[in-house]
């Protein structure tokens, strides 16, 4: 028993080497030696919890490795002293703002010159690589001879999800050494993979685990470690015909999921191995300039703005979350889905219903969830036992945070507050999912109305990472707080918002789906109102997503909406009301607008469309989007133009790569935008009328 307890100890505490010498002579790296003579070379930033590869690292880096040439130790270990991981890729902050290729390829070279020094070292290298080993990380590994992974790596080329593609020597060294279609594969989709996949692919030669490193270490500098070696297969595949053949296909499977107009990064990369895939000197060079060029693009610039909207939606949410047991009431699509994120994200939680049957589906859909985001069955099973049925409703009793999810109905909502108020523990925060009802009109019946947030989720809840948290002007803002620091302990970006009708991206959205029902009613087929949409960069056209939403909900919140804003929203028809009352509802009936199968929807049965998207319609569903923005800023409904941004990319999937309505009126610029809604309101009537916001808006 004494040597499991041992060894599951020495798997927690990661292997470093000799411990180094307090204030050596790097900011960033220590440098030890073992009896072997091997150098444990370990990459520790100063002053972060993880490691990236900013310039002054780079540049300290190939200081060390010129100490290291003149020292000539046996072996040397590359290893990070973080536990977070090996490298989480380049600091991106660098680049932010560039607009001239020539500065950016000039920095990248430098940085190359660094990377070739560390694969031309004459002596044996081994990358020892824990936790996660992602972009300009994974480029330093695969500059070492050899590579160890412990399990539970991860490994990836995140790059085009930032608009760009590896360029620190990754598209040269990776399709070089794995299977070009595998390396291709992963660079394009920016996917990660775990180190059993690694060991397969051949981009790591060993999985050790932690307690073992010290002889895996050793094996792999004394040359007992069998390394892996690319193939016949990878000789062929990246053969001037294959690779033509290989790019084409390769082209056409991108284009499906990002279109080249607004993607260049992927055909880049396709481009660069098709051209130089089997001259490992000229792709290298290649790369440089192409990963340059590609920094400078509006698409490359607008998703490095949104991963640093993701990082700063994060610190909203705020350190220290009080809350460990979730109450759901309603097991419904939403519900039920809130529910089972919340188990996914270790809270205990239980879900209530009137009727056992949506509590099924709700178990059931959870235990799919958990099978798709989940690889050990053990972890399925314990997020499986952290949620629990609870038709008789007990759970309010002990739960910190009770989220109700019923349908949109005053009435429904005040009884079941009437019915759990009495039941809940001191402290506890009573949240609501309504996507539409003011909160002054929620808690007009409660007792203690300071208790009651919003925390409004999207649909998908396990896909869309926003969470509208919705204060009133009676909202304790202790319990906001704690609201806030919920969100980011299940992992979602809170965006917090002022209780007013449709808060912001309802609001913001409705007008989206209204206007295409109106040009529906003009006789405009449906499938090119969607292109529409989609050829601006909507990850879905309106007419799909109101079958998505359901067009009951669509009808609802429209109603709602126009009880309070008039004119300002498109009229409904009336034969959207007749197609909910004949109970066609969009997927959840299976038909809508669209008949849905399988959860898509057909688009290909009927009589094909000759109707082409114009520039007209794009604006016409788009421009009221950045028109409602501007108004929630100039009412205080949000506080902060960057953050509706990334409320409406994580919300919605609003096109990212033109970082949201508000950054995409600001690069159209506000006059054009103004007058092109002048232009559409004389044309089509009042709901097009620019904000008085438009004014101040910078």
């Amino acid at each position: 028993m004494d040597s499991r307890i041992m060894d599951v100890l020495g798997d927690r505490v990661l292997e470093l080497g000799p411990k180094p010498e307090a204030g050596g002579p790097y900011r960033n790296f220590k440098l030890t030696r073992d009896a072997d003579g091997v150098a444990w070379l370990l990459f520790d930033r100063e002053g972060a919890s993880a490691n990236t590869l900013s310039a002054d690292v780079i540049e300290e880096l190939d200081t060390v490795l010129a100490a290291l040439e003149s020292e000539r130790p046996t072996g040397i270990v590359i290893r990070s002293a973080k536990k977070s991981g090996f490298i989480a890729g380049a600091d991106v902050n660098e680049f932010r703002g560039a607009t001239d290729p020539g500065p950016v390829e000039t920095a990248i070279g430098r940085a190359h010159a660094v990377i070739d020094r560390l694969e031309d070292l004459k002596i044996p290298t081994v990358a020892v690589i824990h936790g996660f080993c992602l972009g300009g990380g994974l480029e330093v590994a695969l500059a070492c001879q050899s590579r160890i992974a412990i399990d539970g790596a991860r490994f990836g080329f995140p790059e085009v999800m930032l608009g760009l593609h590896p360029g620190l020597g990754g598209t040269a060294r990776f399709t070089r050494l794995v299977n070009p279609m595998q390396a291709m594969t992963l660079m394009l989709t920016g996917k990660t993979i775990d180190a059993r996949k690694a060991k397969s692919l051949g981009l790591v030669d060993a999985v050790a685990q932690e307690r073992h490193v010290r002889n895996a270490v050793k094996d792999a500098v004394f040359g007992r470690l069998k390394r892996a070696r690319p193939g016949l297969v990878n000789t062929i595949l990246n053969t001037g015909p294959v690779r033509g053949f290989l790019a084409s296909r390769m082209r056409a499977e991108a284009e499906k999921a990002a279109p080249h107009e607004h993607y260049p990064a992927p055909y880049a990369l396709i481009d660069l191995w098709e051209k130089h895939g089997g001259d490992r000197a000229a792709m290298l060079a290649a790369e440089k300039t192409s990963f340059a060029n590609l920094m400078v693009t509006p698409t490359a610039q607008n998703l490095i703005r949104v991963f640093f909207l993701r990082e700063q939606m994060k610190k909203l949410a705020g350190p220290g979350n009080k809350i460990g047991h979730v109450h759901v009431i309603g097991a419904g699509a939403m519900g039920g889905d809130i529910a089972a994120w919340c188990a996914n994200q270790n809270m205990h939680v239980t879900l209530a219903d009137m009727k056992p049957e949506p509590v099924a589906g709700a178990m059931k859909r959870a235990a799919d969830l958990f099978g798709k985001i989940m690889r050990k069955r053990t972890d399925i099973r314990d997020a499986l036992d952290r949620l629990v049925p609870d038709l008789d409703g007990e759970g309010v009793r002990n739960a910190d945070l009770i989220i109700e999810a019923v349908p949109e109905k005053l009435e429904l909502k005040q009884k079941v507050y009437a019915r759990l108020e009495p039941k809940m523990k001191a402290g506890a925060i009573l949240a609501t999912n309504t996507s539409s009802i003011p909160l002054q009109d929620l808690r007009s019946t409660l007792t203690s109305p300071e208790r009651l947030v919003g925390l409004h989720f999207f649909n998908p809840v396990s896909r869309l990472q926003l969470v509208e948290v919705v204060s009133h002007d009676r909202a304790d803002p202790q319990m906001l707080k704690e609201a806030l620091a919920f969100v980011g302990a299940i992992d979602r970006l809170p965006l917090p918002v002022k209780s007013s009708p449709g808060f912001l991206v309802n609001r913001a959205l409705t007008p989206y789906m209204l206007e295409a029902m109106v040009m529906l009613d003009e006789k405009i087929d449906k499938l090119a109102i969607d292109a529409a949409a989609e050829k601006f960069g909507m990850p879905m056209g309106p007419i799909e997503l109101a079958d998505q939403v359901g067009l009951d909900i669509c009808l609802a919140v429209g109603d709602m909406l126009r009880s309070k804003f008039g004119d300002m929203l498109p009229p409904t028809p009336a034969w959207l009301r007749e197609k909910v009352a004949a109970g066609d509802l969009g997927r959840k009936s299976g038909k809508g607008f669209y008949v849905w199968n399988n959860g898509k929807a057909d688009k290909a049965s009927g009589s094909p469309s000759t109707a082409q998207p114009t520039p007209e319609m794009i604006d016409r569903l788009i421009l009221p989007i950045s028109n409602v923005c501007v108004a929630c800023l100039r009412e205080g409904i949000v506080d902060n133009a960057d953050v509706v941004d990334g409320a409406m990319i994580f919300g919605t999937g609003y096109a990212p790569f033109r970082g949201g309505p508000l950054n995409y009126a600001r690069t159209r610029g506000p006059e054009n935008m103004v007058s092109a809604l002048r232009a559409l309101a004389e044309k089509f009537g009042g709901r097009f009328t620019p904000d008085a916001g438009w004014d101040s808006f910078k």
